[in-house]
């Protein structure tokens, strides 16, 4: 009896054991999946693009969603730092409206300030927390440019690239009128601007390249999906805002006629509190004259 009792612990104690192992082991998983952030790196070459601009750098983020890495995001600022940026820009979703922390993510935007410019567009959170105002006037008073259905020029000595920035359609809540206001807000945003020039397009819905490609856009950078939360090998992204189920933009580079879109898989999470083979990422695009 004695032998047959000790046998028993014995086999309690290594299933409990293992069963820690395994929940320390999950645990440690979520955790470098939500918190250890990627570097993805991509080049796009165009004659278009001036010769001064050459090698030229723009780091994108996007959907920070108030998350914190580091103290006073020292983690994100320093491996945007390593980059050596001439410009960053921020496609929506700085802000979470449902867990709204302006202090954290305004402290990521003071701190990124001092490595190059910013351009800034809205994402639907910006809209849906109510407080936009309050953070449009901040981010100005850092020295964001926050681009709200305009365009800019950008010059490095004689020459010069566009670059046009539109809000989400958040506050509307039929997908066809977010649609055309998408495209009304590219019409106005466009009008006026040289033909010949490269043109970047900031705009937080991926969704909507077949609109961005009518209007002579060079590249387009978006966020949104959040790389489809839960990506499959080989599949992809497993459910995206407005896209839903296997969506088709969730992270990468996708081209249609002339236009290629870079769609940033975003550094925090929102509604779905858990990411899965889908790390935090920052995209580094360096323009080559072709």
């Amino acid at each position: 009896m004695y032998n047959e009792r000790s046998e028993t612990l014995k086999k309690i104690k290594k299933r409990f054991l293992f069963t820690l192992i395994a929940i320390i082991a999950l645990v440690f998983f979520f955790y470098f999946q939500n918190n250890s952030i990627v570097i993805t790196e991509s080049t796009i070459s165009s004659k278009r693009i001036p010769a001064s601009f050459n090698d030229y750098k723009i780091v994108q983020l996007s959907d920070l969603h108030s998350k914190t890495f580091g103290n006073r995001q020292n983690v994100l600022v320093e491996k945007v730092s390593n980059t050596n940026p001439d410009l960053i820009v921020f496609t929506g979703d700085l802000v979470d409206s449902k867990n709204y922390n302006e202090d954290t993510s305004l402290n990521l935007i003071r701190e990124l300030i001092h490595i190059a410019p910013i351009y800034f567009v809205t994402g639907n959170h910006e809209w849906w927390s109510g407080k936009f105002d309050i953070l449009e006037k901040e981010l100005n008073d850092i020295g964001v440019k926050v681009l709200r259905n305009t365009n800019d020029v950008i010059s490095k000595g004689h020459e010069k690239i566009q670059i046009i920035g539109i809000d989400d359609p958040a506050y509307v809540n039929d997908s066809y009128t977010e649609r055309s206001i998408t495209e009304g807000a590219i019409e106005n945003s466009v009008e006026g601007m040289e033909d010949d020039y490269f043109k970047i397009l900031l705009s937080h819905r991926p969704e909507f390249l077949s609109i961005y490609s009518k209007y002579g856009i060079d590249v387009v950078f978006s966020g949104h999906a959040h790389g489809g939360q839960v990506r499959i090998p080989f599949v992809g992204g497993l459910v995206a805002p407005n896209q839903g189920f296997l969506p088709k933009y969730t992270a990468g580079k996708y081209d249609l006629d002339n236009t290629s879109m870079f769609v940033n898989r975003g550094l925090g999470n929102s509604t779905i509190p858990l990411r899965i083979f889908n790390r935090p990422e920052i995209i580094v695009l360096t323009l080559s004259r072709s």
